[in-house]
């Protein structure tokens, strides 16, 4: 094995290592998708559970609703009400009639009120007047002021401590609970805010309202008779001032309510529905839903959760070794028609990377159920390789990948014939691509064939035409499908520019791009080397009927022939197509061998230029390979003629020095472009370039390049040479055609 092969061999198994994790080998593929039909049905092969999350959801949600709301308590704001309640009294004991009590007070007893709680309402009823006497009576007894003083005092007294059960569980506002949320039975749970050392208490709603408090059964309600100075008089009165002036002391705290929630919801335990080994999952005949689907991941997960890694290493061994059969039949084509993919391992490479990337990428988009987004991939890397390379080799990559992925989703023979359908027909309309709506075109020739293709197959595995095409879920997978084609074809032509820069490919659309003579190089070119521009235009002419007579991309060397020459503006006036009528030429005062360094650097100079204006790798083996490792014969013999002289100096005229550094023509386009330009340059020396004289001129040269083995890297073949020969025979009896000479006009 030679030293250049084991690179390539290298990254071959690199690429076969890569493609067993870009499309997991270790596992089972899961053979079943949306609206899939099961024809046979589908039983259980292991036990298994799977989480009913309707039932989970239920009771956590449960969960959550029995957590009590969550509120802050200030009994401090409490403090202040048996002094506003001794000073409303003290008003009351000094005012003669209503109006003479402040507005607060007379609102607070209910004297501006026309109607209010049931509670207080018999109350509120009655006469002000008569209200506000029997209060009188109530404070003043039998005695007088003083007497009305310590009655006050004792009324006070009993007050607060009949408040008591509100200093323990606070007032509520019900604005401030959420929705849904104001039913007697709620439970809140009341921390006091300013003690964080009290233990929090839960208490029932109507237990913190302050109407239901003061009724009859409530806490405050159900003690009147407790306390002996809060008479039955006096105490619809103080329901009534409880109503107006209790303020609210219970503050809702979302936040920690949503907290323990949370809490409480994350510990409830998942529910799980149970099935056992056998159990009918799919019916046959019916199509498989989200549920179905559902309980089918989790019966495949069963089953590989028993599998050891020692079985998984067994498999990977079996798919690995599958992989090499395909890579060697696939590579046995690659090297007996594609020797510049095959014999350069960065082109290699990028490649196989490629076919990995698009295998793990259609491999993760499989997951986009019931969408296939898979295809999208895999078709963009078929219509890729037949734009950058050829119909066939995009055929054996879609054959290739077709394989690999079903082999690693569903693995049905269905499937496979689907999918290798539209990726071949995505192949074969793009042998000469010149406008990006073309893609688009293919993309729905690719998904018109898909749809066609997928109801073809549902009618053979149904076996009843009728009901095939009376599926709903067939008829919609095919639908997608078409879809998903259409945004392949929109992918790629979107995203064409990108693939050449990352992939070092040029297709005829980006060709185009590069063929207008706007280009900077081009106008730099025409600037500073107009001979060697239009010795540019003429080679791209001939070359180009040249390469499409022998089947090479024509657009590929009419571009390369735009740019071979560019190195030689760095030094114009150092070639002769560039020296004007009349002019001498620079080389008649330098050595031959100074001369041939000048001459041979053109090949370095255009290199580096097209390398810092990032031209694509194939313009630039163009301007590497369009003089081979050619003799630089003019300087060669005139070194030989001055050694003749000069016997010392005989290593000056060595032939090697004299030579192009190469590489050789490594493809047929190369190969059609060196002969093209030298013919095209031999042929401007002509004197009376008739027929006879081009063909004898052509023949001469295409013969020393034959002999010399220029061609021996670009597998041209003797005949293809031949027709490469005459075609610019042709062409070149055509530039050089006679012309009919037209009478001079006549003088007066």
């Amino acid at each position: 094995m030679s030293r250049t092969g084991i690179p390539r061999i290298a990254v071959c198994l690199t690429g076969l290592l890569l493609m067993l994790v870009a499309v997991p080998t270790w596992r089972a593929p899961f053979p079943y998708r949306k609206d899939d039909r099961a024809f046979h049905g589908v039983t259980s092969r292991v036990d298994f559970q799977l989480i009913d999350a309707e039932e989970t959801e239920r009771a956590r949600r449960n969960a959550a609703d029995a957590v009590p709301l969550y509120f802050d308590h200030n009994p401090g704001m409490l403090d202040d009400l048996p002094l506003l309640l001794r000073n409303a009294l003290g008003e009351i004991a000094q005012a003669n009639d209503e109006t003479s009590i402040s507005e607060r007070t007379r609102r607070s007893f209910g004297f501006l009120t026309d109607a209010g709680n049931p509670l207080t309402a018999p109350y509120i009823a009655a006469d002000p007047s008569q209200r506000l006497q029997e209060m009188k009576q109530v404070i003043f007894g039998e005695g007088g002021m003083p007497m009305a003083e310590r009655q006050i005092e004792d009324i006070v007294d009993n007050f607060s401590k009949f408040i008591e059960p509100l200093r323990q569980n606070g007032v509520i506002d019900l604005a401030q609970l959420p929705e849904g949320k104001n039913e007697p039975n709620t439970r809140i749970r009341v921390y006091v805010a300013d003690e964080p050392g009290i233990e929090p208490r839960d208490v029932l709603l109507p237990q913190v309202q302050i109407d239901k408090v003061l009724n009859e059964a409530g806490a405050l309600g159900s003690k009147w008779a407790s306390y002996p100075f809060l008479t039955a008089e006096i105490r619809p009165a103080l329901s009534c001032w409880l109503l107006q002036e209790v303020p609210t002391t219970l503050v809702f705290n979302p936040e920690r309510t949503r907290s323990m929630q949370e809490a409480v919801q994350e510990a409830e335990p998942d529910r799980f529905d149970v099935y056992r080994a056998g159990d009918l999952i799919v019916p046959p005949g019916q199509s498989i839903d989200d549920e179905r689907l559902a309980i089918l991941k989790a019966e495949y997960q069963a089953v590989e959760a028993e599998i050891g890694w020692q079985s998984r290493l067994g498999r990977m061994g079996v798919v690995f070794a599958l992989l090499i059969v395909l890579a060697v039949l696939m590579g046995y084509y690659l090297a007996a028609n594609e020797p510049q993919l095959v014999g350069n391992s960065s082109r290699l490479s990028i490649y196989l990377a490629a076919l990995v990337l698009s295998a793990g990428c259609a491999h993760w988009l499989s997951a986009f159920d019931p969408w296939p987004a898979y295809l999208i991939p895999l078709l963009g890397i078929a219509m890729v390789c037949a734009l950058a390379y050829n119909q066939l080799l995009a055929t054996l990559t879609s054959f290739a990948l077709a394989l690999i992925y079903t082999l690693a989703t569903t693995g049905r023979m269905g499937d496979f014939i689907v999918l290798m359908s539209v990726m071949v027909t995505a192949s074969i309309p793009l042998a000469r691509v010149r406008k990006r709506d073309r893609l688009i075109l293919v993309g729905i020739l690719a998904g018109a064939v898909y749809f066609v293709v997928k109801l073809g197959v549902g009618i053979i595995e149904s076996q009843a035409l009728v009901e095939a095409f009376g599926d709903a879920a067939l008829v919609a997978q095919a639908t997608r499908g078409a879809a998903m084609c259409l945004a392949a074809g929109f992918v790629v032509a979107g995203s064409l520019p990108f693939i050449e820069r990352r992939f070092g490919i040029v297709t005829d659309i980006g060709l185009l791009e590069l063929s207008n003579t706007s280009h900077p190089l081009l106008q730099e070119l025409i600037q500073r080397a107009p001979g060697t521009y239009n010795h540019s235009i003429a080679v791209s002419t001939i070359a180009a009927a040249a390469a499409e007579s022998v089947g090479a991309n024509g657009l590929l060397v009419r571009v390369g022939a735009y740019f071979h020459d560019i190195g030689k503006m760095l030094k114009p006036y150092y070639f002769v197509e560039n020296v004007e009528a009349g002019g001498t030429s620079r080389h008649e005062h330098l050595a031959p061998a100074m001369s041939t360094l000048i001459i041979i650097g053109h090949v370095k100079d255009g290199v580096d230029l097209a390398k810092q204006y990032r031209l694509p790798q194939q313009i630039i083996d163009f301007i590497e390979q369009h003089h081979g490792t050619t003799l630089v014969e003019y300087f060669y013999r005139a070194a030989a003629l001055k050694i003749e002289d000069e016997p010392d100096h005989r290593t000056d005229a060595e032939e090697s020095s004299f030579r192009y550094p190469g590489p050789k023509p490594a493809s047929k386009e190369t190969g059609v472009l060196m002969l093209a330009d030298a013919v095209e340059s031999a042929s401007r020396a002509l004197a009376d370039p008739t027929p006879k004289r081009i063909e004898s001129l052509v023949h001469e040269i295409t013969m020393r390049r034959l002999l010399d083995g220029q061609f021996e890297e670009s597998s041209l073949s003797l005949s293809e040479v031949h027709q490469i020969e005459q075609s610019l025979v042709k062409s070149l009896i055509h530039i050089y055609h006679g012309r009919i000479k037209y009478p001079e006009a006549k003088t007066a």
